[in-house]
């Protein structure tokens, strides 16, 4: 593999060329939080989706904080970070498109959300240096990286980016789109029924 791809907004790349041995990836979260005011404590969270064109088929192909691993065992949460203190990733999520049956879902959707933000008055708004990296487990070598630099202050979720199959081939998309209203509001995007707590 050559050296590491920085995504912008909106760019794909063919993961089929840039790491063409490689079904299992880690997808790296992190970020800073400002400490100002004396807010309370942010708790960000990474979640994965399993879709198809878009849409939740089944609860069983969400991963989040409640729910480590999908019910088909693609995709696995390597755990909460309720802090982001520290460096490096501060959550991590594993695919194994190997694992994926592509005629049932097409796409892993990743996301950050903000663990009550309406409560705690928080935004992404006062987070920093949010980052999305993918990168090979076996190797460590990082295979593309998406910082995440526009300015989410309505935002309390935020769509990073997302793994996807198509003409043959799984492919990196970087989105970048910012949601209020947090996780239950992504879920409501992608057909999911809202979540609790």
């Amino acid at each position: 593999m050559s050296e590491v791809i920085n995504l912008t907004k909106g760019q794909r790349i063919d993961l089929s060329k840039v790491a063409p041995t490689t079904t299992k990836f880690h997808i790296g979260l992190g970020w800073d939080t400002n400490k100002y005011d004396g807010s309370a404590a942010f708790d960000l969270d990474s979640s994965a989706f399993l879709l198809k064109d878009g849409k939740a088929v089944d609860m069983g192909s969400l991963v989040y904080y409640g729910k480590l691993k999908s019910d088909c065992g693609s995709i696995i949460h390597h755990g909460d970070n309720l802090t982001g203190d520290g460096a490096g990733d501060d959550e991590v999520i594993e695919v194994d498109t190997a694992k994926i049956d592509t005629t049932k879902y097409n796409e892993v959707e990743i996301s950050v959300t903000i663990y009550d933000a309406d409560t705690r008055k928080q935004t992404f708004g006062q987070v920093d240096n949010a980052y999305i990296r993918i990168f090979d487990p076996a190797t460590g070598k990082e295979v593309c990286r998406y910082d995440l630099t526009e300015d989410y202050s309505g935002s309390t979720a935020v769509v990073v980016g997302k793994i996807y199959f198509k003409d043959g081939s799984w492919r990196v998309q970087a989105i970048g789109g910012g949601y209020t209203g947090g996780l239950a509001a992504i879920c409501a995007a992608v057909g999911l029924a809202a979540l609790n707590g």
